[in-house]
């Protein structure tokens, strides 16, 4: 049986010192983004959902550890995933910890249809300073983009830039890398100079800009494939046009 495409969200945002509500935020948000998605399960030890009666509250004191446990949809024929977890000042950005939100859905029309919706509601929701939405198979590539380290003694694949590790990129205004549909708060926005007019026309053309003034951005019509030519050229023109993206254009 052929594996269930998918579609894997990170949204990087400050971290959690207490039940701020944000944990929250990020839940419902991705709920409104799929009506009829219920993240009211957690996932057990053994991996099966156990239904929540009191997901505010589960959630709220889960965040005093600095992240949330895994919520789904208690369907595993349609799996729906997402947690928060904490990322630690030695391994972040700037050194400053981190809040990763992260969330798995199945890559069908329905969710491509609302992905940049998704991905909006998810960041705004957390205060993210920045996030992505990208397919399984560049989630793969972009672990190879990201170095020194032994698993790619060779460089990055396809022609791509070598992105820094996470620890040696200086501020976490800076994104570690870009996938299929990109968010970037006002802050990060200014940081790598987007947008700027006179380049930008392509990316303004599949951009809109959010409530607390930042930007969603995708690369593609459709989700990215890096066997597409045409999708992959478009990701190297953005790497090209952002050279802050993974710490490549410090010193």
């Amino acid at each position: 049986m052929t594996a269930q495409a998918e579609l894997h969200l990170h949204v990087f945002a400050p971290a959690l010192t207490g039940d701020d509500g944000r944990p929250l935020a990020a839940v419902e948000g991705m709920e409104r983004a799929l009506p009829g998605l219920r993240l009211a399960w957690r996932v057990s030890d053994a991996g099966r959902p156990v239904a929540l009666r009191e997901r505010a509250a589960w959630l709220a004191a889960s965040a005093t550890d600095g992240e949330f446990g895994m919520l789904c949809n208690g369907d595993e024929s349609y799996p729906v995933t997402m947690d928060g977890r904490r990322e630690s000042a030695r391994s972040s950005p700037g050194g400053e910890p981190q809040l990763l939100v992260h969330a798995n859905v199945p890559q069908d029309e329905r969710v491509v249809a609302v992905a940049m919706d998704m991905l909006e509601n998810v960041a705004e929701g957390v205060r993210a300073k920045w996030g992505t939405v990208a397919p399984g198979p560049l989630r793969l590539v972009i672990a190879a983009q990201v170095g020194p380290k032994l698993g790619n003694p060779d460089g990055p694949p396809l022609g791509l830039p070598m992105l820094k590790l996470a620890w040696n990129i200086r501020s976490p205004k800076v994104p570690r890398y870009l996938g299929w549909i990109n968010y970037w708060s006002a802050a990060v926005a200014e940081a790598i100079g987007f947008p700027d007019p006179s380049r930008d026309a392509e990316l303004l053309a599949r951009a809109r800009r959010t409530a607390s003034g930042g930007w969603v951005v995708s690369l593609s019509e459709a989700p990215l494939d890096v066997d597409n030519p045409a999708h992959l050229e478009a990701l190297k023109r953005a790497y090209a046009r952002f050279p802050e993206i993974g710490g490549r254009s410090e010193a």
